[in-house]
């Protein structure tokens, strides 16, 4: 074998390992991730998680006369479970009946109290207008014996017979006034007997109300259905020790399952990105191998705070457009929003764009060197951004800065 050829075949192994120590370095050494510029279609997404709800349900309340009786946070008692399904007129709870007990124990008391005035005054009334009566009587005795006495005066003094005419016309205008006081006193009487009779009367109804109102606090369905509970104003649910309130007696809904929507929120970055009637794919946290088809069909222009911070947060509603039988109100959703598509584009991992006095730049692999080339970017979404300029299909770039580069030129566009 010649030196020329020994030489040759010597000279490959020492080339192999200076390359590998170039590219690979040693174990001290970061290891360098790359990846291909791929072409193909880049498709902008917001991802927000949600809540499944039911656009039509019917409430179930409670009593609705509450503000009536000056009753506020009345605790809910008893409930059946979350999921329950029922019935028309199945029972679904019982609210605390604490104090309506104490307002019929007090009515109860009222009552008897007034009963009791009652019938004193209508015994006052009974020996007031029998004495006066009697005196009636006794003045037209009076009368009648005056008169007599008259009749039988002729052959008496003048004196006496003006006498006698005198005590006449004063015991007939005594019978008078007594006749107009008697009419006085039984009108006064029966206004009064009126009075107390319609204080017993109106407490005997608040006491049938109350009663009434008692029956009510068990509640039963009004409806098929299966029970979901409802919410506070701040979004907790209504169990077993919540309180209802005039202004919010619900205590439990009746969800209509063919009807189905996706409740989220979305912050004031993603907010921009998204308007009505875009697609939506949508996963669900309890089967992970459901995804439904959705539709938005709701964004709201006032941001409101989200709770413990002064972040704003965007209501979105997205519709459901096929079901699921195994879907529910109340399960978590995940929402991937589209909101832009784009075919046969370039498209690099976020990772690969690098940024030096507003250029922006990728490490490009070019055979044993390594490139700085000024790329143009489009759309972005969480992990690839499109490459208008700059880079070519199958182009190696790094996700990583290589060592020893930084002082490198940008090669510019031309």
């Amino acid at each position: 074998m010649s030196k020329k050829r020994i030489y040759s075949l010597g000279i490959i192994p020492i080339l192999i390992i200076i390359a590998y120590f170039y590219f690979s370095g040693n174990d001290d050494e970061k290891i360098v991730i790359t990846s291909k510029v791929e072409k193909g279609a880049f498709v902008s997404e917001v991802i927000i998680s949600g809540e499944a709800q039911s656009t039509s349900l019917e409430k179930i309340n409670g009593p609705s006369n509450l503000r009536k009786f000056k009753l506020r946070d009345i605790k809910i008692q008893d409930l059946v479970p979350e999921g329950t399904i029922v019935k028309d007129g199945d029972y679904v709870g019982r609210l605390d009946p604490t104090d309506v007990n104490e307002q019929i124990i007090d009515a109860k008391l009222n009552l008897e109290t007034a009963q009791s005035k009652y019938t004193q005054q209508k015994l006052d009334t009974t020996l007031t207008l029998k004495s006066e009566r009697n005196q009636i009587k006794d003045l037209v005795f009076d009368l009648e014996e005056t008169r007599l006495e008259l009749k039988q005066s002729t052959y008496e003094t003048p004196a006496t017979i003006r006498k006698l005419e005198i005590n006449l016309e004063k015991t007939e205008r005594d019978l008078k006034e007594k006749k107009e006081d008697y009419e006085i006193k039984k009108r006064q009487a029966n206004a009064k007997m009126v009075e107390v009779g319609n204080e017993v009367s109106k407490i005997d109804k608040n006491l049938k109300s109350l009663t009434d109102l008692l029956k009510s606090f068990t509640i039963y369905s009004n409806s098929n259905g299966m029970i979901t509970y409802a919410k506070t104003w701040n979004g907790d649910k209504k169990k077993v020790g919540s309180s209802i309130s005039p202004w919010d007696p619900t205590i439990a809904n009746l969800p209509d399952l063919t009807k189905m929507e996706s409740k989220t929120y979305a912050n004031e970055v993603d907010i921009r990105k998204i308007e009505k009637d875009l697609p939506v794919k949508i996963g669900f946290d309890a089967f992970p191998d459901v995804e439904l088809e959705g539709v938005v069909t709701y964004v709201a222009n006032v941001g409101e705070k989200k709770r413990g911070s002064d972040i704003k947060i965007f209501q979105i509603l997205i519709k459901l457009n096929n079901l699921d039988e195994n879907i529910r109100p109340g399960m978590t959703t995940s929402n991937r929003i589209i909101t832009f598509t784009k075919n046969d584009v370039l498209t690099i991992p976020l990772e690969a764009v690098f940024s030096k006095d507003s250029i922006k730049f990728a490490y490009v692999k070019s055979g044993f060197s390594i490139d700085k080339k000024q790329i143009e970017l489009g759309e972005a979404n969480n992990d690839i951004v499109v490459i208008n300029l700059g880079l070519n299909e199958n182009d190696i770039v790094y996700l990583s800065e290589p060592e020893g580069l930084e002082a490198k030129s940008i090669k510019l566009f031309k």
